[in-house]
């Protein structure tokens, strides 16, 4: 039993090498014959952009955001100063309400009613005004994207890189050589490029 076993495993390497050996002889007479076909780009140029700092030198970004912070500035205000006058109508209702300042029940119920809407009013003011400001920050954020991506193609003519990743702290690119960070000359491209509107 063990001596057939050993019979097949001879015949069974035998049969590998045999094949091997096949494979070896077909692979030298095609090389000889055609040329070496090699898949994918052999040099490849690829460079990465540090997202962070890019957006933290480039002009047209850090405007947009100065404009994004004064116009939350505003909102807070609005909303806040709003609020302090609905806070004190509540107190001056509950203080009459408690004091009997009302002429007539109806009286007390007609301006609790007053108050009520005016809560609601400021409730969907502040709503409208959340919804405006993401959408600015939406529209923005497209803006940036189109303002580096158009940049990258005018910048890439000349430069011929094949990639250009970006990177955000360890998001996707855990390790590159420094060699291949371009930031710098994006950013310097960028605000070169940009035209700041006159501040009025």
């Amino acid at each position: 039993m063990k001596s057939m076993k050993y019979v097949l495993n001879g015949f069974l390497a035998l049969a590998m090498v045999l094949m091997f050996t096949q494979c070896t002889d077909n692979k030298s007479d095609n090389t000889a014959n055609t040329p070496a076909i090699v898949s994918g780009p052999v040099n490849m140029k690829i460079a990465y952009v540090e997202i962070d700092s890019l957006l933290t030198k480039y002009r047209f970004w850090n405007d947009l955001n100065e404009i994004m912070i004064q116009k939350e500035e505003n909102i807070r205000t609005t909303l806040n100063e709003r609020a302090k006058e609905l806070d004190a109508e509540m107190r001056e209702f509950q203080r009459k309400l408690e004091n009997n300042g009302f002429a007539s029940r109806e009286r007390a119920e007609q301006e609790n009613l007053r108050i009520s809407k005016k809560q609601r009013d400021l409730q969907q003011l502040q709503e409208k005004l959340t919804n405006e400001l993401q959408t600015e920050n939406q529209k923005n954020s497209l803006q940036l994207r189109d303002s580096i991506n158009s940049f990258l193609k005018v910048f890439n003519k000349d430069k011929g890189y094949s990639l250009i990743i970006s990177n955000t702290g360890f998001d996707n690119l855990l390790y590159a050589d420094k060699a291949f960070n371009i930031t710098d000359e994006i950013v310097e491209g960028l605000n070169a490029r940009y035209n700041p509107p006159t501040k009025k």
